[in-house]
């Protein structure tokens, strides 16, 4: 007699790896584009508050990172960038609702006209699908491209680099349980952060699984993401900034703008990193300007002319002029007129922001019409160029491209559009 044994069937085990992460992205970022506005909001509004919630874990999962980095030499403007402390988190909460509180973008109207055989067409807008982000040391940014991302219906995959591992690891955390208590699938935020440079490589060549890449840091890490990525990028560019004082330049506003561009968080890329003084401002101007600059603790990097005005400063090299310092660091050049001026800035800008300080309306109108950055100014600080501050309650970054996206980034770069054709039975002759 034999004996019949029922088969055993083993389960399969998926390995974990980026692409089976980018997967889960993928299949969540349907739900997510099915979300309300409603349903976004309250998704947000969870976030926010688990970040309050959970502010002491987070502060203490920093402070790992901040020990690491410090004991690494990552230098302070990058320190800078990856510390949170309670006021920072707050700000990153306050970001979060701002967000929830902004108009939905999905499904507005952009477009549209009825064709001549009756057909009824309709462009709206819709997410993405998965965006993904490669960023260092930036913690805030963690939370701010998730918030955007989830805002405008679409998952997000993030890659947020070795320096703020600890920090992004208690922060995707937080995230992901607040989406769960709100009903939302919580694989709509994946990190690949635990595979190292391995994650990277897999966001840049996954096409199919993520829909936009955007890279934000070093200029070497967005020269590797766009000449590597198999997927569409947008570029975020390097902050070479640029301040020009021209011969009308109030003595008051130029101070005043530089010091605050170079100094209130000079870390960041909108910060100034080159002052051009029109030669017949410079003798009015320089000597106070560079008094304040100083004060603050700024070195400044000064031609000859400079030089002259400011014992202090230190000789430039060819290198400063297409340096992003990102520290109390300051180039400073006198030029002939507005035309040298506007020569030095074609050849070293980055096309982020540049500004003018200026009470001459001719002069005014021309800086704004021939340069050719993102964001151009007239006597206001490049600081100012934000996501935040433009209204955007976050940004994805700021794009120095010319596609559909440029400076900074908000919810409607975080969609494209579709078309919507209703008929009633046409053919095409």
């Amino acid at each position: 007699m034999s004996t019949a044994f029922a088969e055993i069937v083993v389960p399969s085990v998926v390995e974990d790896s980026p692409e089976t992460r980018m997967r889960a992205a993928k299949e969540a970022s349907r739900e997510t584009a099915r979300l309300t506005s409603d349903g976004k909001v309250r998704a947000l509004h969870a976030i926010a508050d688990a970040l309050t919630a959970g502010s002491a874990d987070i502060i203490a999962a920093n402070a790992r990172d901040l020990a690491r980095g410090a004991a690494e030499g990552i230098g302070d403007a990058l320190l800078d960038r990856l510390r949170l402390d309670e006021k920072r988190i707050a700000a990153l909460a306050d970001a979060v609702r701002e967000v929830a509180a902004l108009p939905d973008p999905v499904g507005r109207v952009v477009g549209g006209h009825r064709m001549p055989n009756g057909v009824a067409l309709e462009q709206v807008r819709v997410p993405f699908g998965v965006v993904g982000a490669i960023y260092e040391a930036r913690p805030n940014v963690t939370v701010d491209i998730a918030a955007l991302a989830l805002r405008s219906g679409n998952a997000v995959v993030l890659r947020g680099g070795s320096a703020a591992r600890e920090s992004n690891t208690v922060l995707v955390r937080v995230m992901r349980d607040a989406l769960a208590s709100a009903g939302v699938s919580s694989e709509a935020i994946q990190t690949v952060d635990d595979f190292g440079r391995a994650g990277a490589t897999a966001m840049m060549h996954g096409r199919g699984l993520i829909d936009v890449l955007v890279p934000r840091g070093s200029a070497s890490l967005i020269e590797t993401v766009v000449t590597e990525s198999t997927v569409p990028v947008i570029e975020t560019g390097a902050g070479v900034v640029h301040i020009v004082l021209d011969e009308s330049a109030p003595l008051d506003w130029s101070r005043d703008i530089v010091v605050n561009a170079k100094v209130q968080r000079p870390s960041v890329c909108n910060a100034v990193e080159t002052v051009l003084v029109l030669r017949a401002a410079a003798q009015r101007v320089v000597p106070e300007v560079a008094a304040a600059l100083l004060a603050q603790g700024v070195t400044i990097h000064g031609d000859e002319e400079i030089r002259r005005l400011v014992p202090a400063a230190v000789a430039t090299t060819d290198e400063d002029w297409a340096t992003e310092h990102m520290s109390l660091d300051l180039s400073m050049r006198v030029v002939g007129d507005l035309d040298e001026a506007l020569a030095h800035i074609r050849r070293y800008s980055t096309g982020h922001t540049e500004s003018i300080i200026s009470t001459d309306a001719l002069a005014i109108d021309r800086f704004l019409a021939e340069v050719d950055s993102a964001v151009v100014m007239a006597n206001a600080s490049t600081r100012f160029t934000d996501g935040g501050e433009f209204g955007f309650g976050a940004e994805v970054g700021i794009s120095t491209q010319k596609l559909h996206a440029r400076g900074p980034m908000g919810l409607a770069e975080l969609t494209s559009t579709k078309w919507l054709a209703r008929g009633a039975g046409q053919t095409r002759a």
